[in-house]
């Protein structure tokens, strides 16, 4: 005799446009374009947010933004613990709340940090993992600020404004590679996960939102500073049309100097920013930086 089939684990309920909506309207909120808020009402996209996320039921997820936590129940379903940085007070005040009656059995793993994640550097449990849906200003500033304070992020997924993601994910030679796209390289592997549409979001945006994944890896091996490196980027991409050679005189103290070091480094100093890779980078802070200097 067949067995039965087992009846499928029941879908732990997400908020919908109608819930965002009263939680909202129960706080006296309305979504700013000053903090970037757009909340996402859509239960379908989180959950492909947090699959795509490949979260491992042991992490700790870093969530920025949470809002009235249309996201934050999603990682809390998958997740061990989920921190979530809020900088806005009245929202920060509903989303426990909203935990306990939504995942009463998940209020123990949630912690709330009221804070501006581009000034956090402590947090009461070490994230793993990085997944949130980030305001479109503020996108790359705060990615590179985690992970420049948390090497305990191992991997994540952000969801940007489109072209955001599409320039944290460029690769050298492409018109849009530029210093999100070096910096982010520095800490790890970013890659275009996804397009999202705009009509899963209250308010709607006028643009498609980009889905970035990131593995991190080890930052170069090298005497140079992380600040030396990054005082190159921001050198070569400050003047983009120019060759490297004109664009790096500023930070060199001469253009001479400047070719020196690229030579050094192995870099053809007529090449634009745009060609480079972070390793080059690297090589020429290291010229300018010599060991013992």
């Amino acid at each position: 005799m067949t067995e039965p089939n087992p009846e499928p684990a029941a879908v732990a309920p997400l908020l919908g446009a109608t819930d965002i909506r009263r939680l909202a309207e129960e706080i006296g909120v309305r979504p700013t374009k000053t903090l970037g808020q757009n909340f996402v009402i859509d239960g379908n996209t989180i959950r492909r947010i947090v699959n795509a996320a490949a979260i491992e039921a042991d992490e700790t997820v870093l969530e920025v933004g949470p809002g009235l936590g249309s996201l934050t129940l999603g990682l809390l379903d998958a997740a061990k613990n989920v921190v979530a940085v809020e900088i806005d007070p009245v929202l920060a005040g509903k989303l426990p709340e909203t935990v306990r009656t939504w995942r009463p059995e998940a209020e123990d793993n949630f912690h709330l940090v009221l804070s501006d994640a581009m000034k956090v550097t402590e947090l009461p449990v070490a994230p793993t993992a990085l997944v949130a849906n980030l305001p479109y200003n503020v996108a790359v500033p705060v990615v590179l600020h985690l992970l420049q304070h948390f090497p305990s992020l191992q991997h994540g997924l952000v969801m940007v404004q489109d072209e955001v993601a599409d320039r944290l994910a460029a690769t050298p030679g492409s018109k849009i590679y530029g210093v999100p796209s070096v910096k982010a390289a520095w800490y790890g592997h970013m890659r275009k996960a996804g397009v999202i549409g705009m009509n899963v979001f209250w308010p709607a945006p006028k643009i498609h939102s980009g889905l970035v994944a990131f593995t991190r890896h080890e930052p170069p091996v090298t005497h140079a500073t992380r600040e030396q490196v990054f005082a190159v980027i921001d050198a070569a991409f400050a003047q983009r049309r120019k060759t490297l050679r004109a664009a790096l005189a500023g930070w060199a103290g001469s253009a001479a100097e400047a070719e020196r070091c690229l030579v050094a480094a192995g870099v053809d100093p007529t090449a634009r920013g745009e060609v480079l890779d972070i390793s080059a980078y690297v090589r020429i802070a290291e010229a300018r930086h010599p060991v013992g200097a």
